[in-house]
């Protein structure tokens, strides 16, 4: 699923990113106006160092740190993103604000998520809480997928969909609760 933080080197990284904020938003000018002003790149940039201080060993405190850095990016972008959360590459977040990912979420590449979206867990559980989202799905805005599901790849997933079950690959899900059809 995710390729995390493995691949190419920081500059690559972040052409990388540009380009996907260019593919994922037609109003995209450049990529120096998606560098300034693009909260969404902004949340995926701070995150990147966030997870990278949540998993390092042995460096005391690196944890705390990693929940600092991550509570200074919602702070700045609206958009909350929990250190431990397993992010692939191209990962674009359209508008941004409002957004949740929990500390267990894995979300593949190529992946496009619009405003308001929550990958949320279901209390009281340890372990894998959070959902895991294949490879080139689109979670549309105001949706809410939660537990400790799959929504597997080239899945679109609609507008305030609330998602509590897998989704198969290909699918699309729409409705409260969604319900997927062969896309």
């Amino acid at each position: 699923m995710a390729s995390g933080e493995r691949g190419c080197g920081v500059v690559g990284r972040v052409r990388e990113d540009l380009r996907a904020a260019r593919r994922g938003d037609p109003a995209a000018r450049s990529e120096f106006e998606v560098a300034v002003v693009y909260s969404g790149l902004h949340a995926i940039w701070g995150h990147r160092v966030a997870h990278r201080l949540w998993i390092a060993r042995g460096l005391p405190g690196s944890r705390f740190a990693a929940r600092v850095l991550a509570q200074v990016v919602r702070s700045a972008t609206g958009v909350e993103i929990h250190p431990g959360a397993r992010i692939g590459r191209r990962f674009f977040i359209d508008h941004g604000m409002g957004v949740v990912i929990g500390e267990t979420a894995v979300i593949g590449d190529d992946v496009l998520m619009y405003h308001g979206v929550t990958l949320g867990g279901k209390g009281g559980i340890r372990g894998r809480r959070h959902p895991h989202v294949g490879d080139r799905v689109v979670l549309g805005a105001g949706s809410s997928v939660i537990g400790a599901i799959v929504v597997g790849a080239d899945s679109v997933v609609g507008a305030n969909t609330v998602v509590t079950h897998d989704v198969p690959p290909f699918s699309v899900v729409t409705g409260q609760p969604g319900v997927a059809r062969p896309r």
